[in-house]
């Protein structure tokens, strides 16, 4: 070894110089979430962000990957699993803990969205305006919500209001079990993984939820009847997400690969997370389609009985966000203006 080599081993003993390794040093962020792995919007949407994140870090930022719940907890807990650094990010409902963030709710009601990618954008607006502080205690990284929200049935096919009066329903939401019971439908609140036992058990008779979800948790075998919503009068519901991330892990960040998730993070990133979530609903229809399943959409004279219920759901909530010192209406009417901006 020659006395430069020595000098320098020298000085990396005794710390007076950084080792190169150190500066461009690797950080592995623990990714937990409730979906399956083959889910279309863990692999069309989830997988395909992280990705993204780790190629322009260079292969500095690793995610170690744990879909349905692989850490522990239930899905309640994601939320709180990331704000107590049990985990370093995560993927979940905003409406997990009903009444936590009351605020973005509006997005969930019935007949907000348009397609995913524009309600995306306009719930990130939200979130930095007039929804602003309800995930102070994370790092808000990206918002977006799935596709247009419908009924799937074991046995009765839905084409009205009627048909729904007394069928047990399971609504992933606090918003949208108040429009099944608004319909005149028994609301069974339920996470996804329970759905395909409850389902061919009987347990429930139908459940909403988009079409990207459906392969992935058998809805396509277990129910007969698809009932779709006329996307020009909106969605019947849809369900706000959020991707957040502990506080003091990305303020750890070096500052470089800080930059990089801020890149991956905000409106056009939300934007991108809704329309690849989108995009699994052909596949999930597909899949139905092929089983020779019945498929409805609802319009007309038929939709506007849907639409009355809803107009009650908002009324309602409306009243309820006044009730915790929130106005409500001005809440509202900001979540369909920006959903109205972003929509093309």
């Amino acid at each position: 070894m020659n006395l430069r080599s020595l000098a320098l081993a020298a000085a990396l003993s005794i710390g007076l110089v950084a080792p190169a390794a150190f500066a461009q040093q690797k950080v592995t962020l623990k990714f937990h979430t409730f979906v399956a792995p083959q889910s279309n919007v863990y692999k069309g949407a989830l997988v395909p962000w992280m990705e993204r994140i780790e190629k322009e870090s260079g292969g500095r930022i690793v995610f170690e990957k744990y879909p349905s719940m692989q850490l522990g907890g239930t899905p309640l807990q994601l939320y709180d699993q990331a704000r107590d650094g049990v985990v370093d990010v995560v993927w979940t409902l905003a409406g997990n803990t009903p009444g936590r963030f009351p605020r973005v709710e509006a997005f969930e009601l019935p007949f907000m969205m348009t397609n995913a990618e524009a309600t995306s954008k306009a719930y990130w607006e939200f979130t930095q305006t007039c929804g602003a502080g309800e995930f102070k205690d994370t790092q808000l990284l990206t918002v977006n919500v799935h596709g247009p929200g419908m009924i799937h049935s074991r046995d009765k096919p839905v084409r009205t209001v009627a048909d729904l009066k007394g069928m047990k329903v399971r609504g992933p939401t606090r918003t949208t079990t108040k429009l099944l019971s608004a319909i005149g439908a028994t609301p069974v609140g339920m996470p996804l993984p329970q759905i395909p036992d409850a389902l061919s058990k009987g347990v429930v008779e139908a459940v909403v939820v988009p079409w990207e979800i459906v392969p992935s948790i058998k809805v396509d075998e277990l129910a007969k009847s698809h009932t779709e919503f006329d996307i020009r009068g909106g969605g019947l519901y849809t369900v706000a997400f959020i991707t957040v991330m502990n506080k003091a892990k990305y303020d750890a960040l070096p500052a470089d690969l800080r930059k990089i998730i801020d890149a991956n993070s905000g409106m056009e990133a939300s934007g991108i997370v809704g329309r690849d979530h989108q995009a699994g609903d052909p596949i999930g229809r597909k899949a139905a389609e092929d089983r020779k399943n019945t498929i409805i959409t609802v319009s007309g004279a038929e939709l506007e009985g849907f639409r009355k219920a809803a107009d009650l759901v908002d009324d309602d909530w409306v009243k309820e966000m006044n009730g915790k010192g929130l106005n409500g209406q001005q809440l509202l009417d900001c979540a369909k203006g920006l959903i109205r901006k972003h929509t093309r």
